[in-house]
């Protein structure tokens, strides 16, 4: 009889779940893609779509299958524990019920709806976003286009043509920048960049709640990941047919890859779509930017709660030790002291350990090799003779990474010798060409300015026309235009008002402001870019990326003891790594920027000098005073780091241009304004200044997709 209850325990279902999907995703992931050879869209979306929502659905039902599993056959909390003989046994049988209870719940048949290595990559890979976008823009459903688009583009950032149909879908009418979504975004992380942004932005309260939001998401996920470890055996290395360990050996062979894929959540949970590293101690920074946020708030209960979390982690660290002093000081002792860390993180960090643990111990024991995926992890966890292994091949790998780092300095200093021979005379004689225009030279040229594809030309408009276009920026511009609305972008010390040149000529066309005004605007833009095209030599022409008129006007009373810039040093096409020294052309960098230039339309203000550093953003190269009608123009790239000092009083007014090679990202208003001035004025009262010589033909940018750039002033 007993027998029997037993049998009929493990065998009973532990609950009713959902039904899985009709059809596995494996199987609809082929017919849409057969659907997508033979060009039936509406198959396509129906089957990808399916794809999609069949995976998503086996993983939460394999996952809350598992989680019931192992709650409903946990060992009674405050039981007291069998005798030495029986324990084998009684383990045993809790594993007996769990397995039944998952076979109970699991897919009637688990090898229909298994996926192969090969199509589980295809979906980490986001693959059915990249059909998806094509049936649906072939159908016109351009919004869910844009939305499979940008959630394929996420996760491959360096798919060219996905970026050149996203740089498309952005000139389209319609199509709102709501649309961009990425479908696939993680909540946790989604929140957690939120709460960085208001935490950035000094706003503690958004910041406080959204980071708390992050929180209860992340250990959603990290329950839903370590959950999906618990698979079956991978045998790697071993040959199926040849592995023959024993009862013991099986299950600690299992066990250990299961711990240790459990422990790889701290790294799938810290990594983003698309980029190579994961957040470091993602977790912890959670309560370093929540005590700050609770002390701002004056919340300090919450604060010293947050500072004693962070210090399970890092129990030395000294600011935060320091924090937590000050909070204890401002609240007393007496409230202090019952406080304590959030009992949740301390049972994290318990179970993490004892994990780690069982790990390091397998590696010193069987050579199962595990990397720690935490900075916080104490030594004492660590075995002796793992520590001086590791020390060894630290020690080792340092030595070699100096003998690497003396020889690619031994390196380096050979080229720049050689080049100090050629002085890469290419770039030099390739500048210098006319200037196009009576009235304009050459003030400065790359020489003089230290540097190579740099020039400073005075003159390219008078003081009337520089008058002008300041008393246009004062009358049609709007605080934070250009800057996605925020009025100090770049220094909390300075506000920025700017007006593009299609918003100028619509509000003149609109009566509101003068059109002669606006009209100079467009021309001097079209002069300063004949004159780069024309100075630098460049063999194809010079498409606007974006065109800004901008003012920066310091604040009064915010420029005692002031140590910062008006816009830090940086570079306009790539990412700027000034402790490494390098500058990384990715997103979201403008990288397809080629040629900049700023043209300044007065001087009577203090501070707001331009100047050019090298790539560590510290030596200065050359500096620039502007004045009215002075133009510098420079390359893009990497060899032209630059930066503007702190404007200090007055106002600091320049036109901002920023130009591309390729036509594919011609700007978007540039496009439109193009069009209303030929609606607007017959051809030959468009251009205001006389070109010398022949006159140079526009580029031909009215077929051309451009884009729609929210650009930032970098000048």
């Amino acid at each position: 009889m007993a027998l029997a209850a037993l049998l009929l325990l493990l065998l009973a279902p532990c609950a009713a779940e959902p039904p899985e999907p009709a059809e596995p995703p494996d199987a609809l992931f082929a017919a849409g893609s057969e659907a997508y050879a033979r060009g039936d869209w509406p198959a396509v979306i129906l089957h990808m779509e399916r794809a999609l929502r069949a995976r998503g659905a086996l993983r939460s039902q394999l996952v809350r299958c598992r989680l019931r599993c192992a709650n409903s056959t946990a060992w009674p909390a405050g039981e007291p524990g069998p005798p030495p003989a029986l324990r084998d046994l009684l383990f045993f049988r809790q594993l007996l019920r769990r397995a039944a209870c998952l076979r109970a719940c699991a897919p009637s048949a688990p090898s229909r709806y298994l996926l192969s290595e090969e199509l589980e990559l295809e979906f980490r890979k986001r693959s059915p976003y990249n059909y998806l976008q094509v049936a649906y823009f072939k159908i016109h459903k351009i919004d869910k286009a844009v939305a499979a688009a940008h959630t394929f583009f996420v996760g491959n950032p360096d798919h060219v043509e996905m970026r050149q149909n996203l740089e498309y879908y952005q000139m389209m009418a319609g199509v709102k920048e709501s649309d961009f979504t990425d479908l696939e975004a993680k909540p946790y992380m989604h929140e957690f960049r939120l709460g960085v942004k208001f935490y950035t932005e000094e706003q503690p309260q958004p910041a406080i709640l959204h980071l708390e939001k992050a929180l209860e998401e992340y250990f959603v996920a990290d329950t839903e990941c370590r959950a999906l470890c618990e698979g079956p055996y991978d045998y790697e290395g071993y040959n199926y047919l040849e592995y023959n360990a024993d009862l013991v050996q099986a299950i600690t062979d299992h066990y250990v890859q299961m711990l240790s894929c459990k422990q790889s959540c701290v790294t799938e949970l810290a990594s983003q779509p698309g980029r190579d590293k994961p957040i470091e101690d993602f977790l912890p920074s959670h309560f370093n930017y929540l005590q700050f946020a609770y002390y701002n708030s004056e919340n300090y209960e919450k604060a010293i709660e947050c500072a004693k979390t962070y210090l399970l982690f890092f129990p030395n660290d000294e600011v935060m030790n320091q924090n937590l002093a000050y909070y204890t000081a401002v609240l007393g002792d007496r409230l202090a002291a019952p406080i304590g860390p959030r009992e949740n993180i301390r049972v994290y960090r318990q179970r993490s350990l004892l994990e780690k643990e069982l790990l390091f111990f397998s590696y010193d024991a069987f050579g199962i090799p595990f990397v720690d995926p935490d900075m916080w992890t104490p030594e004492e966890v660590i075995p002796k003779r793992l520590l001086e292994k590791q020390k060894v091949e630290r020690e080792t790998a340092a030595r070699i990474s100096e003998e690497i780092g003396n020889l690619m300095k031994e390196i380096e200093t050979l080229v720049e010798e050689k080049t100090k021979e050629s002085v890469d005379m290419s770039k030099f004689v390739r500048e210098g060409g006319p200037l196009l225009y009576d009235g304009l030279s050459v003030t400065m040229n790359s020489r003089l300015l230290n540097g190579s594809q740099r020039v400073v030309v005075d003159g390219v408009i008078s003081e009337e026309e520089c008058v002008e276009l300041q008393k246009l920026t004062n009358a049609a511009a709007s605080a934070g235009d250009g800057y996605r609305g925020k009025t100090s972008p770049h220094t909390p010390s300075e506000t920025f008002y700017g007006v593009t040149v299609y918003k100028a000529l619509k509000l003149g066309q609109e009566g509101k402001v003068s059109m002669h005004s606006a009209r100079l605007y467009y021309n001097v833009t079209e002069k300063v870019r004949r004159v780069m095209e024309s100075y630098f030599r460049l063999d194809t022409p010079l498409y606007f990326s974006y065109s800004h008129l901008v003012c920066r006007t310091a604040i009064k009373d915010k420029q005692a003891d002031r140590t910062d810039s008006s816009h830090a040093v940086h570079v306009d096409n790539c990412i700027l790594n000034a402790e490494a020294m390098v500058c990384v052309k990715e997103p979201p960098a403008y990288t397809f920027r080629d040629y900049s230039a700023i043209l300044y339309l007065n001087g009577d203000f203090e501070g707001g000098a331009f100047y050019f550093t090298e790539l560590d953003a510290t030596t200065v190269t050359a500096e620039v005073q502007p004045q009215c009608g002075r133009a510098v123009g420079f390359s893009s790239g990497s060899e032209n780091p630059h930066g503007v000092k702190a404007v200090t009083k007055g106002q600091r007014c320049a036109i901002a241009l920023w130009f591309t090679l390729d036509p594919r990202h011609s700007e978007r208003e540039r496009v439109q304004a193009d069009d209303l001035v030929k609606m607007l004025f017959n051809t030959e009262e468009v251009d205001l200044f006389q070109v010398k010589g022949p006159e140079a033909e526009l580029p031909a940018t009215m077929d051309a997709p451009g884009q729609s750039v929210e650009g930032k002033d970098e000048l």
